[in-house]
């Protein structure tokens, strides 16, 4: 996933939020160091006032909420507890590439299942909990890399698939809610009907910060305390000092005020660019969050054509599981159609040819020129390689 080198005017690849739209630090940081305290070992590793203020926003009644060093810290930290050498974790798919990573350091197999544009299929759930896996992982909301909102109903009917699946009877749920505040689809989890078996974590690096490193975890209480214990042997726990800093910021009015705006400013960007793309016949789904997942008729092709413009986008490859059927890697439109040996192919016999492949554009940092980056991206969607298909 790591960037070229080759000279770029607009990096839409990173996935990362507007710098520009984050609240301002220095007030916070001005009021916390004047109470700080950072001498001692014995304190809760939870500050009081700052886990108040995560139970009141819980999407559902947590028995035990931690705080941790970013959401990956947090899904890392939980998998060692549940995963063993052998086991089989749910992905979605397209899914995560860090979440491929993690499964394959604990020497298990991902099972990537089917989304549609309200999250994982039902359908594919049930058949992959045949298999037996040790854990589910899922982003309930403005999903990387599509952008995709599971809705409440969708949450309870895989809470039900859980509930009656045969032989899962030790399987974890783990929710990353990764843009947390900036995203405008509700919080939703499965824990409202699953509390016993299910994780949720909530990341403030997209709304408040990338650097501040926080995120919080909710679940159930022997399994967070088994996360608590283990830390205590590494970090420990998360600086005091930055639980501070981001309690101010989820309680202090300037800095609502301007989560509230980036949300806002996020929302207008998804929706121009998709409304612009969708103008130029690239059927890109609906999304929330900065992330868009665009069908391309080639991967590759339509890398290079941006990148000859200025433009650096993700490659859609790596966001899939290898080996994994490919087909259902688009969520709506043309961006169902299936995905086959990286390039695209004639299906039937049929002259046209649809979008086989896909590219992630991070919408969040497009704040002018919206026209100038869908011609750009309709130009290479429709692009293809001389010499096949």
């Amino acid at each position: 996933m790591a960037a070229p080198d080759d000279p770029v005017r607009l990096d839409l690849s990173r996935g990362t939020p507007d710098p520009l739209l984050l609240p301002p630090l220095g007030p916070a940081l001005s009021r916390v160091s004047a109470r700080a305290e950072t001498g001692s070992y014995q304190q809760e590793p939870v500050i009081p006032e700052l886990a108040t203020v995560l139970a009141s926003s819980w999407p559902a009644k947590a028995e035990t909420i931690m705080v941790v060093d970013g959401a990956l810290d947090a899904i890392s930290r939980t998998l060692e507890q549940v995963v063993r050498l052998g086991d089989r974790v749910v992905v979605e798919h397209p899914g995560f590439p860090p979440f491929l990573d993690l499964i394959e350091l604990l020497g298990a197999e991902p099972v990537p299942v089917r989304m549609d544009a309200s999250g994982v299929l039902p359908e594919a759930l049930a058949a992959a909990l045949l298999r037996r896996p040790a854990a589910v992982l899922l982003q309930p909301r403005a999903q990387n890399p599509t952008g995709a909102s599971m809705t409440p109903e969708r949450a309870e009917a895989l809470a039900g698939v859980i509930r009656h699946a045969p032989d899962v009877d030790h399987l974890l749920v783990v929710e990353d809610d990764h843009s947390g505040l900036i995203s405008t689809e509700g919080d939703v989890t499965l824990g409202t009907w699953l509390p016993e078996r299910v994780v949720h974590v909530r990341s403030f690096s997209k709304s408040h910060g990338p650097d501040l490193r926080i995120a919080a975890l909710g679940g159930p209480r022997e399994l967070v305390e088994r996360v608590i214990a283990r830390r205590m042997i590494g970090p420990g726990w998360t600086s005091r000092m930055l639980q501070g800093i981001l309690l101010d910021l989820l309680t202090d009015g300037a800095s609502i005020d301007a989560v509230a705006e980036a949300r806002r400013q996020y929302y207008t960007r998804q929706r121009a660019l998709g409304d612009a793309l969708r103008a130029r016949g690239v059927e890109v789904a609906h999304a929330d969050g900065i992330n868009m997942w665009v069908p391309v008729l080639s991967e590759r092709s339509a890398l290079v054509q941006l990148a000859a413009g200025g433009i650096r986008v993700a490659g859609g490859t790596p966001f899939l599981a290898a080996g994994a059927d490919a087909s259902g890697a688009g969520v709506g439109g043309a961006g169902s159609s299936a995905r086959s040996g990286g390039s695209s192919s004639r299906s039937g016999g049929s002259p046209a040819r649809r979008p086989r492949d896909f590219v992630r554009v991070t919408v969040g940092v497009v704040r002018e020129g919206i026209d100038d980056v869908a011609d750009a991206l309709a130009t290479a969607a429709h692009h293809h390689a001389a010499g096949g298909y």
